[in-house]
């Protein structure tokens, strides 16, 4: 198996134009994102880790000091996460011919999963930090102890890593025996299945079910929660329901910006795939 894979050592992408003025643009939009991401992401990371108020202080009233703790591991996430990504783009949108080993685009294509898996997991768990903070407010300090803070995030790793361990032995199968050229901007499963030389069915198939799916499963369930959350809000003050409002929308956001393109992405046959790099453009800014 090893052996048929390594007879491709590299990959080429061809990004997302092939215009030299358009990759000049591609270039600033890009390493701008980047940088206020990165900025923007450590800033909330850092403010939050050191104002003990913040983490420490008595549980404000319809919002928990927890949440501040699941918003800088977000943040933390999405910086590791763009990371992964972005800065190859920016590199290879100044270059003609845009390269990456096999290795490192088994190590991209990993990465990328295992930190989407994990900040997914993460929404997840501020989500039912919002419905105990606003639904069941008297309880929310007895259920939503350290512990169990830090057992949600201990998920969100292993459901993260185990998630992108599925997708690596899916590519791990597959012979790449040429060509080797990627229409697209970064190593992902449906333009590496379209190189394999094998038919790729089945595999095409897992992926709807260990990716699609379980975007499709996971964006209902939040929808569904923060419906609950609103829904409840209708007996609380004006200021209470601007309050929770204004963080469910930031959160509702979130939530769409990031399920959206993974549902439309994941949740289709490999062969619609070849206008998608589009849509995926949402995802490492």
């Amino acid at each position: 198996m090893q052996n048929q894979s390594c007879l491709i050592t590299e990959f080429i992408f061809m990004g997302l134009s092939q215009d030299p003025t358009l990759q000049k643009i591609v270039f600033v939009v890009f390493l701008l994102v980047y940088i206020a991401t990165i900025v923007g992401n450590m800033l909330i990371v850092v403010t939050i880790l050191s104002s003990p108020a913040l983490l420490g202080s008595p549980i404000p009233a319809l919002l928990g000091s927890d949440m501040y703790f699941f918003l800088a591991v977000l943040s933390f996430l999405d910086t590791c996460f763009s990371s992964v990504i972005t800065p190859k783009i920016v590199v290879d949108s100044i270059h003609e011919r845009k390269t990456i080993s096999y290795t490192g685009c088994m190590i991209q294509l990993f990465a990328g999963h295992f930190l989407a898996g994990a900040e997914m997991i993460v929404l997840t768990a501020m989500a039912f930090d919002h419905y105990v903070a606003i639904c069941k407010p008297l309880h929310y300090s007895s259920i939503m102890n350290w512990r169990l803070c830090g057992i949600l995030v201990g998920v969100a790793w292993t459901g993260g890593f185990f998630h992108s361990i599925i997708q690596i032995l899916f590519t791990f199968q597959l012979p790449f025996c040429g060509p080797n050229v990627i229409d697209h901007f970064m190593c992902d499963l449906y333009p590496l299945l379209e190189l394999a030389c094998t038919d790729t069915h089945i595999l095409g198939l897992l992926v709807i079910a260990n990716s699609g799916l379980i975007c499709i499963i996971i964006f209902s369930l939040l929808i569904v929660s923060y419906g609950v959350i609103l829904f409840s809000l209708r007996t609380h003050s004006a200021e209470g329901w601007r309050k929770a409002l204004s963080t469910c929308g930031s959160r509702i956001t979130v939530v769409v910006l990031l399920f959206v393109p993974c549902i439309f992405i994941y949740a289709q046959p490999p062969s619609a795939f070849s206008f998608d790099k589009e849509v995926e453009m949402f995802y490492p800014s």
